[in-house]
């Protein structure tokens, strides 16, 4: 077995959609990004890259790529597992963490597993999302971002 960790953040700004680990969770702000912005779905695609020794998701996805401008994060995700499944791989577990002062994601955090879980084609059980505040220090406590940390744990795909 492998493990990889991942980190993003995205700056914030009003009038664009909040997308977290492919949910769009109801904000007046949204992600700065070439892509939907989706932090914690960067961050988790960057942990399963690092697992196999693959990079990160800029070598994969470049954001000066028009190919990647607006896309959907979870199209990003699905490439990645099958990156994993190219080097003999595949998801064991996955946790995620998402910093951001508001919204409250409690009531998304559910279907954010769901939505995860479906992307990855793993069992429900195998996907953790939290949410934390870092109470209202940094750039995240002053809603100026987002960030997001992610470990992925990868065994062999026998």
């Amino acid at each position: 077995m492998r493990i990889g960790f991942g980190y993003d953040v995205h700056a914030l700004a009003e009038e664009l959609d909040l997308v977290l680990c492919g949910v769009k969770v109801p904000s007046t702000f949204g992600c700065v990004a070439h892509s939907d912005g989706d932090v914690a779905i960067h961050a988790l695609c960057d942990a399963l890259l690092g697992a196999v020794a693959l990079g990160d998701i800029g070598k994969h996805f470049p954001d000066n790529d028009m190919t990647y401008k607006g896309i959907d994060s979870t199209i990003l995700l699905s490439r990645t597992i099958e990156f994993l499944k190219t080097e003999g791989y595949k998801v064991g577990n996955v946790d995620i963490t998402i910093a951001l002062e508001r919204p409250k994601l409690r009531p998304h955090i559910d279907q954010m597993r769901a939505r995860l879980a479906e992307v990855m084609g793993v069992e429900i059980g195998a996907v953790s999302v939290k949410a934390t505040t870092t109470e209202k220090l940094g750039f995240t406590g002053r809603g100026e971002g987002v960030a997001a940390y992610a470990v992925a744990l990868v065994v062999p795909a026998v």
